[in-house]
């Protein structure tokens, strides 16, 4: 039996890894931040399965500030391969807490592969990247040639974070991988980001719980994908026979319009009748646009994001009135 560890493994991606692991036959450990709260809510069906939890599945306190708690992690879980996902994942919020973002998320990465260099059987390592690094880029679409010319703090410390990987892994010949991470959404996104906020907005205006949608600029557009899909993508990463760096994206642009009319579409609703725009929600526009081409992971590894955008956001808003229904019950 395998073992694998996970950073971050309360959050989305995490959450759909450690399913996919455990189906994979994995025994999975997971590192998880020490708070007031116990809230689980995304492991929920795996912490509160008695033939999973404890026996495969195993929760750890740690930080990636703490490097004691860190070693003595990895010496516990002893994994062949860590996938580090953990970190302030919020572009918006860097820019309210650069220090933090670049430590948990820049420094973060640098302790976890100093501790792993220092292993006498080194685990494999995927390192969960971000199409961020990229910033503004000159040409569309990117690939993992294009260079990293962040205009965010979140961006600028996953800019380090993905340099050092490569660094290690060419000075110390760590099997280390980055993959470069389009947007994915999936009914387990926060809930301080648009997508989710679009598609539990059409739920609740169509269960008469909500009358308007407040949004900023619309015609924003992201290359979208689902994590569950992602998720694969970084697994086949740590199975290929030599590391490197890969795109995960769709490929596709779609705007947040889009994401609005397929959602409030999915409730059979005319959107046109409760969107409102907010000049509070209005970010300075972006000239160039942040689209991925995956065509070296699709020939290297297989992979391809399978779920189209039209199923992704109908999937969401069905797990918003489903959710609606399960606390009116």
């Amino acid at each position: 039996m395998k073992r694998a560890l996970i950073t971050g493994i309360t959050g989305q991606d995490g959450s759909y890894l450690a399913e996919l692991l455990l189906e994979k036959g994995y025994e999975v450990h997971g590192m998880v931040r020490r708070t007031s709260s116990l809230e689980r809510s995304r492991l929920n069906q795996l912490y509160r399965d008695p033939a999973i939890y404890g026996r495969r599945l195993f929760l750890h306190y740690g930080d990636l500030d703490d490097p004691t708690t860190l070693r003595r992690l990895l010496t516990k879980s002893a994994p062949e391969e860590i996938y580090h996902l953990a970190g302030q994942s919020h572009v918006g919020l860097s820019f309210e807490i650069p220090e933090s973002t670049c430590e948990m998320t820049a420094m973060g990465t640098l302790r976890l592969l100093e501790l792993i260099r220092d292993l006498p059987a080194a685990p494999r390592l995927f390192h969960a990247s971000s199409s961020e690094v990229f910033g503004r880029p000159e040409q569309s679409p990117q690939d993992e040639r294009t260079p990293m010319a962040p205009v965010n703090p979140y961006g600028c410390a996953k800019a380090f974070a993905t340099q050092m990987v490569g660094i290690y892994r060419q000075t110390f010949k760590l099997f280390a991988c980055n993959g470069i991470m389009y947007n994915h959404e999936s009914p387990r996104r926060g809930e301080n980001f648009v997508t989710r906020k679009i598609c539990h907005a059409a739920a609740a205006i169509k269960l008469g719980r909500q009358q308007e949608l407040l949004l900023g600029d619309t015609s924003a557009l992201r290359d979208w994908g689902h994590a569950r899909d992602y998720v694969l993508g970084m697994w086949l990463a740590l199975q290929a026979e030599m590391p490197d760096d890969y795109v995960f994206a769709t490929g596709i642009l779609h705007s947040v319009q889009d994401v609005v009319e397929a959602a409030f579409g999915a409730v059979g609703l005319d959107w046109r009748a409760y969107l409102k725009q907010d000049a509070r929600f209005m970010r300075p526009a972006e000239p160039l646009r942040l689209v991925g081409n995956p065509a070296k992971a699709r020939a290297r590894l297989q992979w391809e994001a399978r779920t189209t955008f039209a199923e992704l956001i109908a999937e969401m808003t069905q797990a918003e009135l489903e959710q609606f229904s399960a606390e009116s019950s």
